[in-house]
């Protein structure tokens, strides 16, 4: 009797840690399946980018949920959920978006077979990312075991001729237009990049018939947000100023990742890697 056969998958979020790992992970695992879990809300950088890891790496990426994103209206998913949970929004307390986005279609993919799940947490992060409750989903952390550090992650991303994200211009981490772990200068940042975007995240949070109101944010709106725009900038620059001072040529996403561990965030598990 032969080997069960184990499926070996990385899950692609569209940012700098799962790409170097698929860089990472090419030579040593010819039969990886790659797969990105698609929202039909991501940011038009995050297609180009898989785009740009496809044609370099010349792999295929399965886009998980991509037949129920229809063309004219890819967020018509995220719309059908937000219907189902009566228009309230996805937040950092009730992460329904990583659950029926993400997860569920994540372990369909999967089904019952034996599989090893590859998952791009740095040795420098203290968190374990999303593992599945199904016993024939095991994780397997090769940075980890590896001792490899957002420092090499940045190397193997350089080396490998792929680079980066252009959101990372103006945004730290992977995800949705709207995604309600932005910091307020990423939101100041999706309306520079893409106001109509902005707009939309906007018209998400318009009151209900029944004279709800929901937000991205705990304590203001989008639009709410807008007007103190300037102040925003002005308090994010002397920020950065400060950082910059403890440690020269810091970038957008240095600053932004310093934070995160001076404040202890901890980013969604399934989606920003």
């Amino acid at each position: 009797m032969g080997d069960k056969h184990i499926r070996h998958v990385l899950g692609l979020s569209g940012g700098k840690d799962s790409a170097a790992l698929a860089v990472y992970l090419h030579d040593k695992i010819p039969n990886i399946e790659y797969f990105f879990c698609d929202t039909g809300c991501e940011l038009p950088e995050t297609y180009e980018f898989l785009e740009r890891l496809k044609a370099r790496l010349g792999i295929e990426i399965t886009y998980l949920n991509k037949e129920l994103i229809p063309k004219d209206d890819p967020e018509a998913i995220f719309k059908h959920w937000l219907t189902i949970y009566n228009g309230f929004l996805p937040s950092a307390m009730a992460r329904w978006c990583t659950k029926q986005l993400k997860i569920v279609p994540l372990e369909k993919f999967i089904g019952d077979n034996e599989t090893i799940s590859y998952i791009a947490i740095r040795a420098d992060e203290d968190r374990d990312g999303y593992i599945s409750s199904k016993d024939n989903i095991n994780p397997a952390y090769p940075f980890k075991e590896a001792g490899i550090t957002k420092k090499d992650v940045f190397q193997i991303l350089e080396d490998s001729g792929i680079g980066f994200p252009k959101y990372y211009e103006w945004r730290s981490r992977s995800g949705c237009y709207f995604c309600f772990f932005q910091r307020k200068i990423e939101w100041i940042g999706l309306y520079d990049n893409h106001p109509d975007l902005f707009e939309k995240a906007a018209r998400y949070e318009g009151e209900h018939s029944d004279g709800r109101k929901f937000t991205w944010n705990d304590n203001e709106t989008l639009r709410e947000l807008l007007e103190r725009r300037g102040r925003i900038i002005d308090e994010h620059k002397k920020l950065e100023a400060r950082l910059t001072k403890e440690k020269s040529n810091k970038t957008l996403i240095d600053v932004l990742s310093q934070l995160d561990e001076d404040e202890g965030f901890n980013p969604c598990s399934a989606c920003h890697l």
